[in-house]
């Protein structure tokens, strides 16, 4: 029976050049895969899935109102799939993620999906708290702290490289914006800001 699964990770970790490599390793044994990111996320163009290692390949986007079954079935009708990759899977919807299980489950389509667990404030995306709840596999793929501990959190800075400690939940970056940190750093680095914020008179975040 095909699988829901979900690689999850802080910043840094690989995710989409896991996700360019699992696909690659599908299409090597001549087998079809669809690829989907979301729509929003257009760092390296709309519709492309890019890694910090340059590997990059084209998707279909995902935007709250794209039925992501109807879409595969759709395509089913031109083509085989043997297998869908989603990422920045924390940016699917609840309604999403049901979708996928549909997927796996009706149409027997193992589901691959990679994305951060958790915020820049500690807090689970609706995507990856759905897939946490739903999915068949979790995986959980490793980033190294400046420490050399494992990298659990997503800490947001500024354009000083300080802590952000409030904001929107998506705010899409990349190194300039984001820095993986195990979870005493992350709690150190917020706890930096509180101090610098009453040194200055601020109030706290």
């Amino acid at each position: 029976m095909a699988k829901l699964y979900f690689y999850y990770a802080a910043m840094n970790a690989g995710k989409s050049t896991t996700l360019l490599q699992a696909d690659y390793n599908y299409r090597e044994r001549g087998m079809e895969t669809m690829l989907w990111t979301a729509a929003f996320d257009d760092r390296s163009g709309s519709g492309t899935i890019s890694s910090r290692i340059a590997l990059s390949a084209p998707a279909h986007t995902y935007s709250d109102e794209v039925d992501l079954f109807a879409a595969l079935s759709e395509e089913l009708k031109r083509r085989e799939v043997n297998c869908v990759l989603v990422d920045e899977a924390q940016f699917l919807t609840q309604r999403h993620v049901l979708q996928l299980c549909r997927i796996a489950d009706e149409l027997s389509i193992p589901v691959l999906c990679y994305g951060l667990r958790t915020d820049f404030q500690a807090r689970l995306f609706p995507g990856s708290a759905a897939l946490l709840a739903l999915a068949d596999n979790l995986v959980e793929l490793k980033a190294v702290c400046e420490c050399g501990r494992k990298a659990t959190m997503n800490l947001r800075v500024d354009q000083d490289g300080f802590a952000v400690a409030r904001g929107e939940q998506t705010e899409i970056g990349g190194n300039d914006r984001y820095v993986a940190l195990c979870r005493r750093h992350f709690f150190e680095r917020l706890r930096e800001v509180e101090s610098r914020q009453l040194s200055f008179g601020l109030p706290r975040a």
